[in-house]
């Protein structure tokens, strides 16, 4: 076998592989970009959203929750939080917090004021009407 199998024909495999993953690259780049486009949910962005968005990146709540499947998985899934609970239950919870329920992770207060809660559910809600493809596949995250 090895006398038939040249340096020659393994150059030809690799360049051969080498082009076809590339053309598969860049199709597969194209049609990415072509979905995304109707799969965001831009047009919904106001500047509550992106005040909600710095409340979440200063306290880190990545760091804890995982949202759309990126995150920590100390806590629970928050993408669709908004739909499960609505924006009534998550300021009282985020308010509330911490329970001291024994057992149970405990999320610390972060003491935010009204309108950072408001503009945090503002921020939820906006990635809970992001189309994901159904994920999280279990409602409850």
């Amino acid at each position: 076998m090895s006398g038939t199998f040249t340096k020659s024909m393994a150059r030809n495999i690799f360049f051969g592989g080498t082009v076809f993953f590339a053309l598969l690259f860049l199709a597969l780049t194209f049609d990415s970009m072509q979905a995304i486009p109707k799969r965001d949910n831009h047009a919904n962005l106001t500047p509550s959203v992106v005040a909600g968005k710095k409340v979440w990146e200063t306290n880190n709540c990545i760091g804890c929750h995982t949202l759309m499947g990126e995150g920590a998985y100390f806590a629970p899934e928050l993408g669709n939080v908004y739909k499960r609970r609505g924006p009534e239950f998550i300021k009282a919870w985020i308010q509330s917090q911490p329970t001291g329920a024994p057992g149970r992770r405990q999320m610390p207060n972060f003491h935010l004021t009204e309108t950072q809660l408001n503009d945090l559910v503002e921020f939820l809600k906006y990635s809970s009407e992001i189309n994901t493809a159904n994920w999280p596949p279990n409602i409850e995250g």
